[in-house]
């Protein structure tokens, strides 16, 4: 299932939900995940994004780690799934066509054991890989140290205008783990 919408700035957002466990897990996926890029784009623009993005496109792909497993070997040699990829286009764009920003993809189950293993909600998680994979897509990274560090400052500045808490602070031991280890 796909589908397209056109943001403030005309921006289209394609998002296709291949895999079914993202809507079971989170039945508001659709909007959150769309929400998360409406605001990486939004916000970004008053960051030092290495895009000037004006009317655009970029797709979003909910799939599962089988799907992101057979991408990561084949365009990054990694015989694995991952989180996130983020496919930036390299196209020049044409006069009065938008541009293309790329394409971001999710996989469910490393998505899920993530947010599982670290504590979090699926839902802030994804929002926050989203959030990750489309400043990506703008010429963010976080390779280096310096540019690592914008990187996640923007990320939580984008997160908490959301309501997400910060992603790189610890978290304190729930009251149990507190007292089991």
């Amino acid at each position: 299932m796909s589908r397209t919408t056109k943001p403030k700035r005309g921006i289209e957002i394609d998002l296709s939900i291949p895999c079914a466990s993202w809507r079971r897990a989170l039945p508001a996926v659709a909007g959150l995940t769309r929400a998360a890029a409406e605001a990486a784009l939004a916000q970004s623009a008053t960051g030092r994004a290495r895009k000037k993005i004006g009317a655009a496109e970029l797709s979003l792909v909910l799939a599962d780690d089988a799907t992101v497993h057979a991408l990561n070997a084949r365009w990054r040699g990694k015989d694995a799934p991952t989180n996130v990829l983020a496919f930036a286009s390299d196209e020049a764009p044409d006069a009065g066509k938008p541009v293309l920003l790329g394409d971001v993809v999710l996989a469910f189950e490393t998505v899920a054991a993530e947010a599982k293993a670290q504590g979090k909600s699926l839902a802030d998680h994804l929002r926050h890989l989203v959030i990750h994979g489309v400043l990506h897509l703008l010429g963010y990274d976080h390779i280096a140290a310096a540019p690592a560090k914008r990187m996640e400052a923007l990320e939580t500045r984008i997160l908490a205008s959301l309501g997400v808490a910060d992603p790189y602070r610890p978290r304190a031991p729930t009251s149990f783990e507190a007292r089991h280890g």
